[in-house]
């Protein structure tokens, strides 16, 4: 069968081996649909492809294509450059076969200019010998001078600094010192999770429009905001309407310049589904790794793996961190270091020589009350005591489905006292997450003192307040997290020195935290669903960490909590039994990352091969009012949450146009992703085929997941396209201000 051999991409792999072209060439020619063919011993001559005769005739019309235009293969040297020119070919072949070339009478040479520029792929024009107040309208502090002063040519820098100190200025203007000098093509700005912020994007915008030309396109800023580069960028094939690269998350990373997800970088280094494409997107840019922590030892193989690749590919990696480990450091240069002071740049160029460490000092310091709560009902109190005071308060939980139910027991307990509550998690359709980040990061944000005098308000939400957000509180509750995460959190805290504040308001957090002895003996029933989402060892060092704890100086304090936290020491028995769990746990995370770096192994398809380790995979979910499917109009008219109404052709317009492409864009907003387990029920994919056109439903040969589809009722329910329930086990449902739920039934 086809399937067993790659169909048309098999034979061209097999006519490439045949051809001898190399170790490389036969890979790279049959990878272009993102896996690598299993010929399984079939070979060009075979009478399945043809026989001798074909072949034939495919070596004559590959003679024939070498004489038009002049070129032999080329010679490649190593898997990394396969690799990249695997990539390459492939970004081609979506952008050849789109409508620009469907008109055989016109002359095809004429056209590629067009199709490429079309496609995104137009060099930057820079306005050379900007200056960092040029770009930001203020003078570099202490420690930004250390990246830009060091900031000359590719290599590792590794910039810990306190929150809120302007590490994004300082990585943005080394990107720039480095393009502008020749040495790089791009930016990719890597954040870690797929709730990235709109204020990010803004920044970045900001950035474009001081460094680039009037005239260069990239000022409009092809970034991953709104969906607006699926809406103006054409290719055809895979990466057109109903491809599974037609994702604002995947092509971003093909951009210029582009703010993402870690996650699809990490990609460029796993052996998944057009991972090629991925490292051939970075090739040569900056790579702007953000908020980098204490990741787990899955995440954390794989990010070594990417620093690695990322230098080999003559990229420059600027890694971003708050509260990153003597350990995790010499991992990501491959070199001992020995400054413990902080802040801290450190420095390894691609000459070889050991890293430069450079300190200085912060400009203030600030001093946070740190009290311990065992009971959520004395902290629900003092929240609304302190937000009736006009305080703005943050209250950050460790899973959606507790913050849920926080924010829904605070947000009746405030009604009617003049309280704002909001809440905000990974769960919502991207449309609503985007509004909400704004309205949210508008009140608790920089410079909002008419904001913030109108009302108090309690923000209540997951990690996703840790990280990436630009907000501002007043009084922090948080349940206990390892410390890395937890002096995250407290960094949320009287972020900036020109906020004006309620009278009242004191620089405190209370953490939710049980009691280590009773946490010790039993962690999963005193740490809850926390000890699902942390490491119980990690917990118990950090709860022995923070005991005694009641003023923090910040940051004086930092790197040796960190340390403190997560340095080897010889446990007691009780706790070597917690410690012996996470290593085991460690050691088989390493290996599962390994085997998914391996070039060796099957490649997987994307739903198969995570960059975060867990038990259950995750899947896209669309969240409809209504359809219909209307045959005299020859289609469907779907109805949003929004109530604005969609009609979709029954027939996909051909490779894309920007009708369709602004179909799918706005297709892209209505979705979510949750666990495989809390979405919907699979449909058959011929229940889906109307919207084949506008999402990626799957290869089902390669077992990758569907669309799941669900009806949002008038109650909020989520109902199959049948009608019934979405779910048999559990109980789901939509609104606007809790997001996507579910409830066991």
């Amino acid at each position: 069968m086809e399937r067993n051999w790659g169909h048309h991409a098999g034979i061209s792999m097999a006519t490439a081996q045949h051809l001898k072209t190399g170790k490389h060439i036969p890979q790279i020619i049959g990878q272009h649909h993102g896996y690598s063919p299993e010929l399984n011993g079939l070979v060009a001559e075979d009478e399945v492809f043809g026989g001798m005769l074909w072949q034939e005739k495919r070596a004559e019309l590959v003679q024939n294509i070498k004489a038009a235009i002049g070129l032999q293969f080329p010679v490649i040297e190593n898997p990394l450059q396969a690799k990249a020119v695997a990539g390459l070919t492939t970004v081609a072949d979506w952008i050849g076969s789109g409508a620009d070339f469907d008109k055989p009478e016109e002359p095809w040479q004429l056209l590629i200019k067009g199709a490429v520029d079309a496609a995104g792929f137009v060099k930057p024009d820079l306005i050379i010998g900007l200056g960092f107040n040029d770009i930001f309208g203020f003078e570099p502090r202490s420690i930004q001078k250390l990246l830009v002063q060091q900031a000359s040519e590719p290599g590792t820098y590794i910039l810990e600094a306190p929150m809120g100190i302007g590490k994004t200025e300082a990585a943005l203007f080394a990107a720039y010192s480095i393009m502008a000098a020749g040495k790089a093509t791009g930016i990719y700005f890597a954040l870690p999770t797929q709730l990235t912020s709109n204020k990010i994007h803004d920044r970045v915008n900001d950035f474009l429009k001081k460094i680039l030309t009037s005239e260069c396109v990239h000022r409009q800023a092809l970034l991953l905001h709104s969906n607006a580069w699926l809406k103006e960028i054409k290719m055809g094939e895979d990466a057109g309407p109903g491809g599974n690269w037609f994702s604002s998350g995947k092509r971003g990373i093909l951009a210029p310049f582009a703010v993402g997800t870690i996650d699809q970088a990490l990609m460029a280094v796993m052996n998944v589904k057009h991972g090629f494409v991925r490292a051939f997107g970075l090739a040569g840019k900056v790579v702007i790794l953000d908020e980098v922590h204490s990741y787990d030892a899955y995440t954390g193989t794989i990010l070594d793996k990417l620093v690695e690749t990322l230098r080999a590919l003559q990229c420059t990696v600027i890694i971003l961190s708050a509260t990153l480990t003597k350990e995790r450091r010499e991992k990501f240069l491959t070199h001992a270091v020995s400054n413990e002071s902080y802040p801290l740049l450190t420095v390894n160029r691609s000459d070889g020589n050991s890293p430069i460490e450079s300190t200085t000092t912060v400009p203030a310091k600030t001093v946070v009350t740190v009290q311990s709560s065992l009971s959520s009902g004395t902290a629900l109190e003092e929240a609304l005591k302190r937000s009736e005071e006009g305080q703005q308060v943050l209250w950050i939980e460790n899973t959606v489905s507790e913050a849920q139910n926080t924010y829904s027991i605070l947000a009746a307990r405030a009604d009617g006292l003049g309280i704002e509550c909001g809440l905000l998690h990974s769960r919502y359709l991207k449309a609503d997450r985007e509004c909400l980040e704004e309205y949210w990061v508008t009140r608790y944000g920089k410079g909002n003192a008419a904001q913030r005098r109108e009302c108090g308000r309690i923000l209540v939400g997951t990690q996703v307040l840790e990280q990436s957000l630009d907000i501002d509180a007043d009084f922090l509750v948080t349940k206990i997290c390892p410390t890395d995460m937890l002096l995250q959190r407290i960094g949320r805290l009287w972020r900036h020195s020109e906020t004006v504040r309620s009278a009242d308001s004191c620089c405190e957090v209370w953490i939710l935290k049980p009691e280590y002895a009773h946490a010790l003996e039993h962690p999963e029933k005193e740490f809850g669903t926390t000890a699902k989402v942390y490491s119980p060892y990690v917990l118990l060092r950090t709860l022995e960490v923070w005991s005694e704890i009641t003023v923090l100086v910040l940051p004086d304090q930092i790197r040796s909590l960190i340390e403190a936290t997560y340095r080897e020491q010889t446990e007691n028995p009780l706790m070597q039994k917690h410690k012996d769990v996470l290593k085991k746990r460690q050691e088989m995370l390493e290996r599962l990352a390994l085997g998914g770096i391996s070039v060796g192994t099957r490649t997987l398809p994307e739903n198969k091969a995570s960059t975060r380790y867990s038990e259950q995979e995750n899947v896209e979910v669309l969240l409809l009012n209504s359809f219909r499917h209307e045959r005299d109009r020859n289609g469907t008219t779907v109805k949003l949450q929004d109530g604005s109404e969609l009609f979709l052709p029954f027939q996909s317009h051909p490779k894309g146009n920007l009708q369709q492409r602004n179909l799918a864009a706005s297709f892209a907003q209505q979705t979510v992703h949750v666990a495989d387990y809390l979405a919907p029920e699979a449909l058959p994919v011929n229940n889906l085929e109307w919207l084949k056109g506008y999402f990626y439903l799957g290869d089902r040969e390669h077992d990758e997941s569907l669309l799941r589809v669900a009806i949002v009722s008038q109650d909020g329910e989520l109902k199959s396209l049948t009608g019934s329930d979405a779910s048999t086990k559990y109980r789901l449902s939509y609104n606007q201000r809790l997001g996507y739920c579910s409830k066991k039934k």
